[in-house]
């Protein structure tokens, strides 16, 4: 059914949860799997005064999301899948136009993603990813709630 399976990774336990989901989903369905992590250095260059040398900052930020796909490839392999990694910078745009972006553009046929489930307030002050995705994704999208 499904031959080209996106999942959006941010190396969360959420997300890790969602990954698994979409590791046994594409063994299933001997599809592809193609894991992205979208990089939003946006918020450093808020601050005012900056205290801190936001090339440093923004070199570990990349390196970490680096190290997460990292293991989130090592994961799908462990589990015999063979997946594709890919890094995204948001440069001012949402994170979640960058994962509708990425499945556009691949093309996947499904998106898998791990949500917080957060309600009210929290919600309203935090925004939500998968929601913005939920709403304008191209292809269906599988959320993975964490435990």
């Amino acid at each position: 059914m499904f031959q080209r399976i996106l999942a959006a990774y941010d190396g969360s336990d959420v997300a890790r949860h969602a990954l698994r989901e979409a590791i046994q989903l594409a063994n299933e369905q001997q599809a592809q799997l193609r894991i992205v992590s979208v990089v939003d250095l946006g918020p450093l260059f808020w601050v005012p005064v900056a205290r801190f040398d936001v090339a440093d900052v923004e070199k570990a930020v990349i390196q970490q999301a680096e190290n997460d796909l990292a293991d989130a490839a090592a994961m799908a392999r462990q589990a015999g899948t063979a997946p594709e990694t890919v890094l995204r910078r948001a440069n001012g745009r949402r994170v979640s136009d960058e994962i509708i972006a990425e499945a556009t553009s691949w093309p996947a046929d499904l998106i898998v993603m791990g949500t917080h489930g957060r309600g009210g307030v929290e919600r309203l002050v935090l925004g939500s990813v998968a929601e913005r995705v939920a709403r304008a994704a191209p292809v269906p999208l599988l959320l993975v709630r964490g435990h």
